[in-house]
């Protein structure tokens, strides 16, 4: 059971792991978005969009809603956003840490 779980997070975390991905969730963070805005926004090809918006569909990390003839989408989980500001405080803390090792040999 242990493993089942753990490949179960290991797949989210693979939905979480291209920066088109993190781009399309940054992008919907705080509203419902028409497919055609990401495409728009991110200057991407619509096939390689929705490719990655498939990605994040199997994950049950966005849904989609069809309005007319248009798709919108939006992060199912607020907490997705958490987790991303999560690493963005680490990879701070990471940087401030390589700065010291950096003024360390610099006073060597």
């Amino acid at each position: 059971m242990k493993d089942k779980i753990a490949k179960i997070k290991s797949d989210f975390f693979k939905a979480l792991a291209h920066p088109t991905r993190i781009a399309i969730l940054e992008r919907i963070a705080d509203q419902e978005i028409c497919v055609c805005e990401i495409i728009s926004d991110l200057g991407l090809e619509q096939s390689n969009v929705s490719q990655h918006l498939a990605i994040l569909r199997k994950q049950n990390i966005i849904t989609s809603t069809k309005v007319g003839l248009q798709v919108h989408y939006q992060i199912k989980y607020p907490e997705v956003l958490e987790i991303l500001k999560t690493v963005e405080s680490i990879m701070a803390k990471q940087l401030n840490e390589n700065q010291a090792l950096i003024r360390q040999l610099g006073g060597k």
